[in-house]
This record gives C-alpha cells, structure tokens and sequence, in this order.
C-alpha cells in the first residue's frame, strides 16, 4: 500500500542518501538545488507539497506537487492557462524498481491535486530518454503533446 507523508527535515538524510543514488541522479540533476528546496520548504518553497513516499511503511521514495503559476517555470504556455500542475515523482530505493509503485504514486498525486478547486491539468516534462517515467504517465492517462514536448492531463 503507498502512503504519502508530508516531509519534514528529519527526512532530508533519506532523501540525500535517494537523489545520489545512480539510478536517481541520473535523472535528478542539479542535486544541490534540490536539497535546497528540501531545507527551505517552510518558507521559500512553501509553495510546494513534498513527500516521502512509504510502501508498506517503509519509505521508498519522494514526490511533490505544485501550481505551476506558483513557480518560475512557464511550462511550455502551460502555465499562461492557469490550473496547471506540475509533479515530480521517485523510487529512491532500487530494490522497490519495477513493481508498478510509480504508477501508485503518480495516481496518488493525481487525486492530491483534483482536490483543489482550481486544477485543470497537470503537466510533467520527462528527459527524453526516461522511458520509464514516460511509459508510466502513458499507463496513467498522460497524453504526449508532440509539439511541445510535454505530457499532459487534463483533470
């Protein structure tokens, strides 16, 4: 069962420990920026919802969730249109790889954002050859706009 659990910085040690992990880093650049985020999420990047993602109570990965009017991001016009969400989902642990629990996690932050009263969409831009992050938003009802190189669903 996948759980999501607001994040804190007690979790900062786990989440370090995930984004320089290979199979991470690889498509986590710029860690640095990210543990940043982590640090100053009670106050800069308050704007962001972070998690640490449990599976059967043990954590296995993080994911947030935002209104991307709320960042500096113009997500391919997305963001002009207003309602527009971005995500960002992993598997820290390589052991938990491969079982269909990104597909859990994504679905779980697809019913996060359908509740608040002024989500559209959701957009998510994987690096082109992620295809694992890529086959699992198709999985999950994302359309792939071509043009624009971005996936999308509109809620």
């Amino acid at each position: 069962m996948i759980s999501f659990k607001p994040m804190t910085l007690n979790d900062l040690i786990i989440f370090k420990k995930w984004i320089y992990t290979p199979h991470v880093a690889k498509w986590y650049l710029e860690p640095l920026d990210w543990i940043t985020e982590i640090e100053q999420q009670e106050d800069t990047f308050s704007w962001i919802h972070h998690y640490i993602v449990e599976y059967n109570n043990k954590q296995i990965g993080f994911c947030q969730y935002y209104a991307c009017i709320d960042s500096d991001e113009l997500w391919e016009g997305y963001t002009a249109l207003g309602g527009s969400y971005g995500i960002d989902y992993m598997i820290g642990e390589s052991s938990y790889l491969g079982q269909g629990l990104g597909k859990q996690i994504i679905l779980t932050l697809i019913q996060k954002i359908k509740e608040h009263s002024d989500a559209k969409r959701i957009v998510v831009q994987p690096d082109d050859e992620n295809e694992a992050s890529r086959g699992v938003l198709r999985s999950c009802g994302f359309d792939y706009d071509s043009e624009k190189d971005i996936y999308v669903m509109v809620l």
